[in-house]
């Protein structure tokens, strides 16, 4: 037989290798996962719901999903077990503890200015408008109007 026509079914059956051999590692890797939950630990079911672990047994386990509400799950279906600090950030709202020494990012560009008491105005002035603006102020004192308020005519 020609070499050249056995050559797809052996690229096929290496590729068929490569893709078993990789499940293999991630459920040799999700069992190892499973079989590091201790009583106390976090966990994240496959449906998505985080529990805390109470006993452990052959097959199953039995979880805490509220103070006082337990439910027994089936090894398999924990997703994910979660170390305490990520468990207390999802479940209880948690923040992480914040570096002190670390460099502060500000929440606006205004704390990047040289100076907060300064005002920029971006019109540009000339010496007539300033005296402008002042008449224009006073007039609408001494009307006695409020702001918003218009002329009834």
């Amino acid at each position: 037989m020609n070499p050249v026509t056995l050559l797809p079914f052996i690229v096929l059956i290496g590729a068929m290798f490569l893709m078993t051999r990789s499940a293999k590692k991630k459920q040799a890797a999700a069992a190892a996962m499973r079989n590091e939950m201790q009583p106390g630990t976090g966990v994240r079911t496959i449906g998505g719901m985080y529990a805390t672990v109470k006993e452990l047994h052959d097959d199953t386990v039995l979880l805490e999903i509220a103070p006082g509400v337990h439910a027994v799950y089936a090894k398999n279906a924990i997703g994910a077990v979660l170390d305490d600090a990520e468990y207390n950030r999802i479940v209880h709202g948690d923040d992480p503890e914040f570096d002190v020494d670390g460099a502060v990012v500000p929440d606006d560009a205004s704390s990047l200015t040289a100076s907060d008491d300064v005002k920029t105005d971006l019109v540009k002035k000339t010496g007539s408008d300033e005296g402008d603006e002042a008449e224009v102020e006073d007039d609408k004192k001494s009307e006695g109007k409020a702001d918003g308020e218009a002329d009834a005519k």
